[in-house]
Formats: structure tokens, C-alpha cells, sequence
């Protein structure tokens, strides 16, 4: 079993432990001398770390996407932790366990699918229906869908994490539908399935979660328009309108010109779709934070993301609950005389 994980790692403290190499990177200082960086990981997060004495010679000796045996030290940077990476070596096969370094969605892949596949069958619309079938059923897509994650850091950012992610809005897209009926939910739903079907092209996600070098240069958005538009193509007949309404609610789902987004959303189905998306995409960083160890029972770790931390509400409700058990009755009715006064003044 791994010894140390990256969501246990405390500063001023030595460990030896096997880590996913995320990234790797030569770099010098100011005065010439060269040095590794590295960023090291497994499925309780990742951590930056540096190499400093025979960088090169021991660069030479792993990659990217290898795991990793560090001797390291823990250091408090900048109100961040990092690693000084004393000892490394690409770790032997019979050394670690897989399932130790990759984070994956906690749902049932397969259910997941068949939700997902379910909400495309209910689209009444054929030509819509022809669209989603000849996406989710095509067997060059279907693995690649059931493992990519939804973003790299941001949210759902874990094997599984798009299925996830998709499912979960599909479910807020009905639910709001249901409530704004002159919303098209077959517009809806679609734009839902296919909105990020781009990121299983921007993201490289064997092993750690990377950009791929047609996601760094394009992006999801312009790599869905191009792939969603050619299955459009090869359905004879697809009608001419239609076709700009789906591409428009692909290239508008991010909702602001500074996230983004090509175009504004334009329809209603588009604007419903890109607050219902960066809905689901705040809830799921929220609930990542507030899942992880943060050294405090109150609060979440910092989020960079959204900029900000998150309280534990039970936490601070049981707190509150534990400190009025600990009154007498005296103090109780002191207390709510108390309160009663100052709503007077």
C-alpha cells in the first residue's frame, strides 16, 4: 500500500513514497544552473515538486506518466506546499498499485452510460435522435467516454469525470425544463450530451490527466464543433436550421465571452444550457473541496478555481448544537432574554 498520499503530506516533514509523474520540466535558475520540475500526483491530488542536485542526469532516467519512488522533503512555499526531491526513480511494476494514483468517479461507470443513453432515447426529435445515436453508440467513442475526465483541475477532474459530469446536467436540464416549458428539451438534452464531447480529443488521459497538443491548440469548443458538424454532414437530409441551432449551443455553452465562449447564448435553450453548466460545474469543484482533507474540520482547503473556501455546514451546525446542549436552562432562557432585549432597541 502507498505510504504517503499527497492530501496527507504535512510540512517539515520527510517522506518516501511512489508518485505519478503529471509533468516534468527542465528549467534553470537566474544564475544559470539547472533544475527539474516536477509535478508528482496520485488519487488524492497533485503537488509540485523540485530536483536540484544531478537534475539532468536523473531527468534522463523517467518520463511523463511514469510513477515515481521520491525521498523528498515537504516545504511550505508561498502558503503552498511543495516537494525537495532528494531521491528518485522510476518505480517496478510489481512495486505499486494503479489504482493507487488515478482518481476516478465514485458513480458506476456502466449506470452512468446507461442513464446517459437513456435521455438520448428520449429525444423525440428523429433527427436529433439520429445525432445522439450515431455518437453514444459508436464503439470508437463509447470506451474513450466512459474514462475521460471533465477538466484537468477546474471540476469532475478524474477518470470518469465527463460521463459524470454529462449525466448530471442531462438530469438539471429535464428538471428546469419541466419547470420553463417553452424551453425545447430536445434542443436541450442534445446540447447537454454533446457539449464537451470535444474534451475526449483535448485531454490525454491514460494515465494523468493532460492537455493533448489538438486540446492546446484548439480546444474542446472548436474540436466538438468540427466533430458534432461532421456527423451532422453524414446524416442525409439533416435540416440546414437545425444544424446551426446544435452548433450554436456548442459554441455558446460557456456563456461568457471571457470563459471562452465564441458566441453568447443566443436562444433560450443555449442560455439555459450555460448557467445549468457552470452550475454543475461549480457544484461538483464544491464538493470535491469540502470531500478533501484540509487540516481543518470547518473549512474546505482553498479553492484557486473559485476563489474562495467552503465551510463544512454540519460541522459548524453540530458545533452549534453541542455548545447550546452544554447550557443550563438558566443560561438558555438568559440567552433568549438576552436576544429578546436587543430586538427591542
Amino acid at each position: 500500500m502507498k505510504s504517503a498520499y499527497v492530501a496527507d503530506l504535512k510540512p517539515d516533514t520527510v517522506i518516501t513514497s511512489f508518485f505519478l509523474v503529471s509533468d516534468k520540466e527542465m528549467r534553470a535558475t537566474r544564475e544559470g544552473k539547472p533544475f527539474l520540475r516536477l509535478e508528482l500526483g496520485d488519487r488524492s491530488g497533485t503537488i509540485e515538486a523540485r530536483l536540484w542536485e544531478n537534475a539532468e542526469e536523473l531527468a534522463a532516467t523517467f518520463s511523463r506518466d511514469d510513477i515515481v519512488k521520491v525521498q523528498a522533503r515537504v516545504e511550505n512555499y508561498r502558503n503552498k506546499l511543495q516537494l525537495a526531491v532528494d531521491k528518485v526513480r522510476r518505480a517496478e511494476p510489481g512495486e505499486v498499485d494503479l489504482a493507487d494514483y488515478f482518481a476516478h468517479t465514485a458513480e458506476d461507470v456502466e449506470d452512468l452510460y446507461r442513464r446517459l443513453c437513456a435521455h438520448a432515447a428520449a429525444v423525440s426529435d428523429p433527427w436529433l435522435k439520429r445525432l445522439l445515436a450515431s455518437i453514444l453508440e459508436d464503439p470508437l467513442i463509447v470506451p474513450r467516454l466512459k474514462r475521460a475526465p471533465a477538466a484537468k483541475v477546474m471540476h469532475h477532474a478524474y477518470l470518469g469525470g465527463l460521463l459524470e459530469h454529462v449525466v448530471s446536467l442531462c438530469d438539471l436540464c429535464r428538471a428546469v425544463a419541466g419547470h420553463y416549458r417553452e424551453l425545447d428539451v430536445d434542443l436541450l438534452i442534445t446540447g447537454a450530451i454533446l457539449h464537451d464531447i470535444g474534451k475526449l480529443e483535448e485531454f490525454c488521459y491514460e494515465r494523468a490527466i493532460h492537455y493533448s497538443t489538438a486540446g492546446q491548440l484548439l480546444g474542446h469548443i472548436i474540436l466538438e464543433l468540427e466533430q458534432v458538424s461532421r456527423a451532422m454532414d453524414s446524416i442525409p437530409g439533416f435540416p440546414a436550421e437545425l444544424k446551426t441551432l446544435v452548433q450554436h449551443l456548442l459554441i455558446s455553452h460557456h456563456g461568457q465571452y471571457e470563459f471562452g465562449s465564441p458566441k453568447l447564448p443566443m436562444t433560450r435553450e443555449a442560455l439555459a444550457l450555460s448557467f445549468l453548466d457552470d452550475l454543475d460545474s461549480k457544484m461538483g469543484a464544491a464538493r470535491a473541496a469540502l470531500a478533501a482533507e484540509s487540516g481543518d474540520e470547518m473549512w474546505s482547503g482553498y479553492v484557486q478555481a473559485l476563489g474562495r473556501r467552503f465551510l463544512r455546514v454540519d460541522a459548524y451546525r453540530k458545533g452549534g448544537q453541542e455548545a447550546s446542549a452544554g447550557q443550563g436552562p438558566g443560561e438558555r432562557a438568559l440567552g433568549a432574554k438576552a436576544a429578546a432585549a436587543d430586538g427591542e432597541e
